[in-house]
């Protein structure tokens, strides 16, 4: 009989276009974790959490935060008796100096004592996008354009989510993975 040498592990997940999913389906595959949108996941007893050893929320970047995070970051005061992680899946490349800003402020000092947080690159999908994301987006590409002098970095962020793109990659979540099994 094969031991499982995976810890007893949720990932709980929002997506609104369908990257943060992509990436909480990939890994609850690779932890063999049950997944729960964050729906049913508010639906569940307080109870329901107890028999796992990790939880980990997945939500999309939106204005700096992770979305809908709230909910998680509620309950984690109550399971610092498990390996609590987040991630962040955004249309930024990792490497953007913004991205890790976002990341410095999603967590205050008292939950980076028991929560990890992880950014994992996704991409734009207009077509799936709500009408009041598509406007906050329009609106944002608009800003950038109207700059006075813009930067590079400006200039290259115009050009990439001013249409919809994938650059998502599984090798994002090897660090939530190491940090979940360590």
């Amino acid at each position: 009989m094969e031991e499982n040498i995976f810890m007893k592990t949720l990932v709980i997940y929002t997506s609104q276009t369908g990257f943060t999913k992509k990436y909480a389906k990939w890994l609850a595959e690779r932890m063999k974790a049950d997944i729960l949108d964050l729906k049913d996941a508010q639906k569940k007893s307080t109870g329901f959490f107890d028999g796992y050893q990790a939880i980990v929320y997945g939500g999309w970047a939106m204005a700096e935060k992770i979305s809908k995070v709230k909910w998680y970051l509620g309950k984690a005061p109550s399971w610092k008796d498990k390996r609590l992680a987040v991630f962040c899946v955004g249309g930024s490349p990792c490497d953007n100096p913004q991205t890790e800003v976002m990341m410095k402020n999603i967590l205050d000092d008292e939950q980076r004592k028991y929560i990890k947080a992880f950014y994992c690159q996704g991409g734009f999908n207009y077509e799936k996008m709500s009408a009041g994301s598509k406007f906050a987006m329009k609106m944002f590409i608009n800003m950038l354009k109207k700059k006075k002098n813009p930067s590079e970095e400006d200039k290259a962020m115009v050009e990439r989510i001013s249409s919809s793109y994938d650059i998502s990659d599984k090798k994002y979540i090897e660090p939530i993975v190491e940090y979940l099994e360590a």
